[in-house]
């Protein structure tokens, strides 16, 4: 039985996104695993789709850094136990040497795991 409303489903998903951020700028590979799927991929602005490996190999040897982030904004569409986040960031990266605030729009697709 699903025991949280939609606007909770709303609260956990916004708040695993931001973990997965806060985990990037803390080069914590391990707990991001634990969140990203095996599938993974990382849609750059240049249009290349990183495999999870090779962008946790990035972070690792930090020719992708991320240093902080504001976020401009969130949405959140809930369909059962999928969810689809859309979230706006300036996100102060060195990425392959260029350091900058980059503004940013991801989409991610997300599961429930365990009533999460």
């Amino acid at each position: 039985m699903n025991t949280t409303t939609s606007s909770e489903d709303s609260a956990q998903v916004i708040a695993v996104t931001r973990k997965l951020t806060d985990l990037m700028i803390e080069r914590n590979i391990a707990e991001m695993d634990k969140i990203v799927d095996q599938n993974f991929t990382l849609t750059h602005i240049t249009g290349y789709k990183q495999p999870k490996a090779e962008w946790f190999a990035e972070i690792e040897s930090e020719s992708m850094k991320y240093y902080g982030y504001e976020e401009v904004g969130t949405s959140v569409k809930i369909n059962g136990n999928r969810a689809e986040f859309i979230g706006r960031n300036r996100l102060d990266a060195r990425i392959w040497g260029s350091r900058n605030n980059w503004r940013l729009q991801q989409k991610m697709q997300l599961g429930k795991r365990d009533d999460k």
